[in-house]
């Protein structure tokens, strides 16, 4: 767990120096201030999706595996609510540690904000929640039409927070970071443990 940490603060590190405030604020400007009736409604849909989902997908296939008494599904369920749970921690823990106000409150008169958001925004919740689902759906089920749909509805989880002006595109990529390496992690630690 140390590791993981001290990986995400030198990785922070990283992208702060190498995505600047200006450039940072900059990229989410031109993506924010694109915004219509209609693409809210569509990019408002997706990152409402996150919860439904995270919850839905390991309860269907929890209710497969105990339908069908097969334990090798009820081993994947344990490999993805564990990533999403350790996503949750580790974005929950660097929230608070690293206190980044949202956008829309740093640049009220360039940022606008068109979607709830919770504490602070450093990383993404929603993305790394998204990407911590679908790497683990992609890596339990490792198909192709499992892979590329999981994958594109993370990544644009990712942009709908910076469409709506709750998140900077460095909390979307830490947040990707995130989830999609608790999720290998877990992974990785459940077929060990299948052994």
């Amino acid at each position: 767990m140390h590791k993981i940490i001290f990986f995400l603060l030198i990785t922070y590190s990283s992208v702060s120096s190498s995505f600047s405030q200006n450039l940072d604020f900059t990229l989410l400007k031109s993506i924010n201030n694109t915004y219509t009736e209609t693409g809210g409604k569509i990019q408002s849909t997706f990152s409402n999706s996150v919860t439904p989902l995270m919850i839905g997908v390991p309860v269907g296939i929890l209710a497969y595996s105990l339908f069908k008494k097969d334990s090798i599904s009820r081993q994947k369920f344990y490999t993805i609510v564990s990533s999403e749970l350790f996503a949750g921690i580790i974005t929950t823990s660097l929230k608070f540690a690293f206190k980044r106000e949202r956008p829309f409150s740093t640049y009220p008169n360039d940022i606008f904000k068109y979607s709830n958001a919770g504490s602070y925004s450093f990383p993404s919740g929603h993305t790394s929640a998204a990407f911590s689902l679908a790497t683990s759906v992609s890596l339990e089920f490792p198909k192709w039409y499992v892979i590329a749909p999981s994958m594109l509805w993370a990544g644009t989880v990712g942009y709908s927070r910076m469409y709506l002006g709750v998140h900077y595109p460095s909390d979307v990529l830490i947040g990707a970071i995130i989830g999609a390496g608790t999720s290998y992690l877990c992974y990785k630690a459940n077929r060990w443990i299948r052994k």
